[in-house]
């Protein structure tokens, strides 16, 4: 666990794939209780500790998550990101198209996807459609290319609603599937089992001092991810 911004009432994390927000099932430690065990022996606090979920991440994606500290952050932080006062950045590490060959102008402009997308509980996936159908919820998200590699490319993305599987199920809608996602179509698996979908920034201000809050993630530990970052610095001189 890397903790990249703390003060009283809020503390902003880096998870790594595979790490659970908050407990499930499966019985595995989440990353709620590694904080409040980081939080007790930081301060010192005696009894329990308190530590409100206000988002959480897909498993197998990495990056930012929230976490309230007070009671009084967890309830203004929740309405924040139920009201969309809350803005992330997804970065996306996503294959090249065979069908769909880039715009050239893909690079510079944000484009936006609309679909209607049908979950599937049995399954735990998502299916876009470009029409609304039955029990179907309309999902929007804006993208655009950062840099282009020779297989894949960084996609940067922002949410304008929040459905299950969202960006992982309109990207591979649009045959932009994201590296690793097997349940969406990836051609292969990532060797520690993540996908290559990113928590990049985290912007909103804070619930209690009123004061700005923007936090970028360190990028994961896979080189791709870092050739790919440079590329994009580079197309920005």
């Amino acid at each position: 666990m890397k903790v990249v911004y703390e003060d009283n009432h809020i503390i902003i994390v880096y998870k790594e794939s595979g790490e659970i927000v908050q407990g499930d099932k499966t019985g595995d430690k989440p990353l709620s209780d590694t904080v409040k065990e980081y939080i007790k022996e930081k301060y010192q606090k005696p009894g329990n500790v308190f530590l409100g979920v206000a988002h959480r991440l897909d498993r197998p994606v990495s990056g930012l998550v929230v976490f309230a500290r007070t009671s009084k952050a967890l309830t203004r932080l929740n309405k924040m990101f139920a009201n969309g006062e809350v803005h992330k950045t997804y970065w996306a590490i996503v294959e090249r198209s065979a069908t769909q060959p880039l715009p050239v102008n893909e690079g510079l402009e944000e484009r936006t996807l609309i679909h209607w997308l049908v979950r599937n509980e049995k399954q735990n996936k998502s299916y876009a459609y470009d029409h609304e159908v039955k029990n179907s919820k309309k999902a929007v998200l804006r993208y655009k290319v950062l840099s282009h590699g020779d297989r894949y490319d960084l996609v940067e993305v922002n949410l304008l609603t929040g459905r299950h599987h969202q960006i992982r199920c309109q990207l591979a809608a649009i045959g932009r599937v994201i590296k690793g996602d097997l349940k969406y179509g990836a051609r292969r698996s990532n060797p520690d089992g993540s996908i290559s979908l990113l928590s990049r920034h985290v912007e909103f201000v804070h619930p209690v001092s009123k004061e700005s809050v923007s936090i970028d993630s360190p990028l994961p530990k896979d080189g791709l991810w870092q050739m790919l970052q440079d590329k994009e610095a580079r197309r920005k001189k």
